[in-house]
């Protein structure tokens, strides 16, 4: 009876052991050696480990094949994984070469792309500006030429219209300053033609007169020669000064 109990008590032992963590089997195994049993767990002991090794080596057999065959799977995708590695590196290569010819493209793009919006802003600037160096330049020619009615017109033009659309540039701001000046020497010039034009008309209006008068003469007699078939050739006194001069039309002069 006291054999069995010890069997039974052995085979709790064993079973807590097999389901007890390592950490807490301390007490487990003080129990057995504070018996007098102990030699007979110990057989006990080595039949377990055997019976567990032989259960080891079936199931490592029975999946054996299974294993062997798992390796040679993964050696054959281990050929596969190498391959498909360097094409996985040489169409990377490919991409970052490609990468970067299309970075380069696109920042050419984007040069030309801002070059084409510099070019149009040119264009548009130069719409504005181009009339009013025109107008500018046409006004130096009449001013040259000294017609200075069409350049007073053609300054009156630049100022109110041209010169505002074209914008805020340098030579915009200088041409704005010159106008006024500009005006003055219009202004003063053409004062200046007048008072020289008036001296010379009062400096030779005896030869004006004189000159008038005879062709109004020459029209009279000729209608008068329309009229009639004999007149008295006319006559007519001009005033020198102080002297009185008296000529008459002989034929086509006085």
């Amino acid at each position: 009876m006291a054999s069995m109990e010890t069997a039974a008590e052995h085979e709790r032992i064993l079973r807590e052991i097999e389901s007890t963590d390592t950490n807490c089997i301390g007490p487990t195994l003080r129990s057995v050696y504070d018996g007098q049993e102990h030699g007979l767990f110990m057989e006990k002991l080595d039949v377990r480990i055997r019976n567990h090794d032989r259960e080891i080596e079936k199931m490592c057999n029975h999946h054996f094949q299974g294993f062997v065959d798992s390796i040679t799977e993964l050696l054959k995708v281990r050929g596969e994984a190498q391959k498909l590695k360097s094409q996985v590196i040489e169409t990377n290569g490919r991409l970052q070469d490609d990468g970067k010819m299309l970075i380069s493209s696109m920042e050419e793009l984007k040069q030309c792309r801002v070059q084409q919006r510099n070019i149009a802003t040119t264009i548009d600037k130069l719409t504005h500006c181009l009339p009013v160096l025109e107008m500018y330049s046409k006004l130096q020619e009449e001013m040259k030429a000294k017609r200075y009615y069409p350049a007073l017109r053609i300054l009156e033009n630049l100022e109110r219209t041209c010169l505002p659309r074209a914008g805020q540039y340098r030579f915009c701001s200088i041409m704005a300053e010159n106008i006024p000046k500009l005006r003055t020497q219009i202004r003063d010039t053409a004062m200046m033609q007048l008072r020289d034009f008036l001296e010379s008309i009062r400096k030779h209006s005896d030869k004006i007169g004189e000159t008038a008068i005879k062709q109004d003469l020459l029209r009279i007699w000729v209608w008068m020669e329309r009229c009639t078939d004999r007149v008295s050739p006319p006559t007519i006194m001009f005033s020198h000064g102080c002297h009185v001069v008296r000529e008459t039309w002989c034929g086509n002069r006085f």
